[in-house]
């Protein structure tokens, strides 16, 4: 790959402002507030999942309740039409079948309410349970919030050191040649989060290996805008009158 001296030289300065940001991520990540943070954020996760399941236990039964209205409604439909027919019919045949089928009639009413009781009940306990599970969600919501105060308040400058940070590559990204960013981004992948290092009298300052025999004669015949990388832990090498060569 090929790459002027100067935009070479820029990496230092996005490597630069990369490892800052690494620096203050840590930082970030390691307030007293962040474990519990964690922790509420895995509690929160299993709640929601609790949630999830009685809510649908919930439907379910909601479900159930609403089949056994209906059935309950067309056995009552059917009641009120055959008592109907009873009243207005003078056949001793009709009269035994119809007293007969409205017997049954009552028993299914009876054999669905009775049903009906029992869920009522489930959802009534089930609406119960949600409910405190939402409570336990709105707690954990409100020890969020107050742990996230406490810790802006004590990130105080970090937050502004970082965003102004990452602006600060954002520009320093865009003035390097994206096929040379993009080979850059994948070495510091690779690399532990370092893409590019400045060779200083002959050693990486990535691995901190120096250069010796033909590593280092191959390093010294390479075109000013080739782009090296060192041959130990393959970072790109940038060159300057400080490389010793």
């Amino acid at each position: 790959m090929k790459a002027s001296p100067a935009d070479q030289e820029q990496l230092l300065r996005l490597q630069s402002l990369d490892t800052r940001l690494a620096q203050l991520a840590h930082r970030l990540g390691s307030l007293p507030q962040a474990a519990p943070l964690a922790d509420l954020a895995a509690r929160d996760t299993s709640v929601r999942g609790t949630r999830a399941e009685a809510f649908g236990r919930l439907e379910d039964a909601k479900a159930e309740l609403a089949r056994l209205e209906s059935d309950v409604a067309v056995v009552e439909a059917r009641i009120a039409r055959d008592t109907d027919r009873l009243q207005h019919t003078s056949s001793v045949k009709d009269v035994a079948a119809l007293e007969s089928e409205l017997a049954s009639l009552a028993k299914r009413r009876s054999d669905l309410e009775d049903q009906e009781l029992v869920v009522m009940e489930r959802v009534e306990e089930t609406e119960v349970a949600v409910d405190s599970i939402d409570l336990q969600r709105a707690a954990i919501v409100a020890e969020v919030a107050s742990l996230e105060a406490e810790r802006d308040e004590a990130a105080g400058g970090l937050t502004v050191e970082r965003d102004q940070t990452e602006r600060d590559r954002a520009v320093v990204a865009g003035g390097v040649p994206a096929e040379l960013l993009a080979f850059y981004e994948q070495r510091r992948t690779r690399g532990g989060g370092v893409g590019a290092a400045l060779l200083r009298q002959r050693t990486c300052g990535g691995c901190t290996i120096t250069l010796t025999g033909s590593d280092l004669e191959a390093v010294r015949r390479s075109a000013p805008d080739d782009v090296v990388q060192c041959p130990e832990c393959d970072r790109i090498l940038v060159r300057t009158d400080e490389s010793g060569l």
